[in-house]
């Protein structure tokens, strides 16, 4: 498949089940009905589980492809919630924007990053109960085409995330795109 795309698919507004590069992802995969993925990032997503299984560790996808629709609601959603404790609209934002993207602006509109196991860096750290996960897909992952794209230490942008992963072969080029 091209990995040039249009401007609504990079904004996430088409609907991925109407889609020819894309899958569903079903058990053992995740337990959530509805995760889609692109057709090539799922399959290098299976080679990932099967050889993290083999070692004793489980992969489970609990995000993958939002459209700007479902980006949205968790936006609004979050709004909502952050209300009491930011209520001027410029902190609040700041706020949702640690961790989750605009619509129009996730990486997870593309069909190329999943979200893994918890959504709680804790889960992934010393103790947690995902940190094996961590090791594992910090040592592993890049052998299937996958990155942690919100790491420590980087200067700007949004919060580490342990359990986002990205299919860099889609991925980078898309982001590429969208940056024009």
């Amino acid at each position: 498949p091209s990995t040039l795309v249009s401007k609504e698919y990079l904004l996430g507004k088409f609907n991925p089940a109407q889609h020819p590069d894309f899958v569903t992802v079903g058990k053992p995969y995740t337990e959530k009905p509805g995760m889609m993925l692109r057709k090539e990032a799922f399959d290098a997503f299976k080679k990932m589980w099967e050889s993290a299984r083999k070692t004793g560790i489980s992969l489970t996808i609990i995000s993958s492809t939002r459209t700007f629709e479902q980006q949205k609601s968790i936006w609004e959603g979050k709004w909502n919630r952050f209300a009491k404790d930011a209520p001027e609209p410029k902190n609040r934002a700041l706020k949702i924007l640690e961790y989750s993207s605009m619509p129009g602006s996730s990486r997870h509109h593309w069909g190329t990053d999943i979200d893994l196991n918890d959504l709680n860096n804790g889960a992934f750290e010393r103790g947690g109960k995902h940190e094996k996960v961590y090791q594992w897909l910090a040592e592993h992952a890049h052998e299937f085409g996958f990155c942690q794209p919100y790491s420590a230490g980087r200067p700007n942008g949004y919060q580490e995330e342990k359990w986002h992963w990205s299919y860099t072969p889609l991925s980078k080029p898309f982001l590429t795109q969208y940056k024009t």
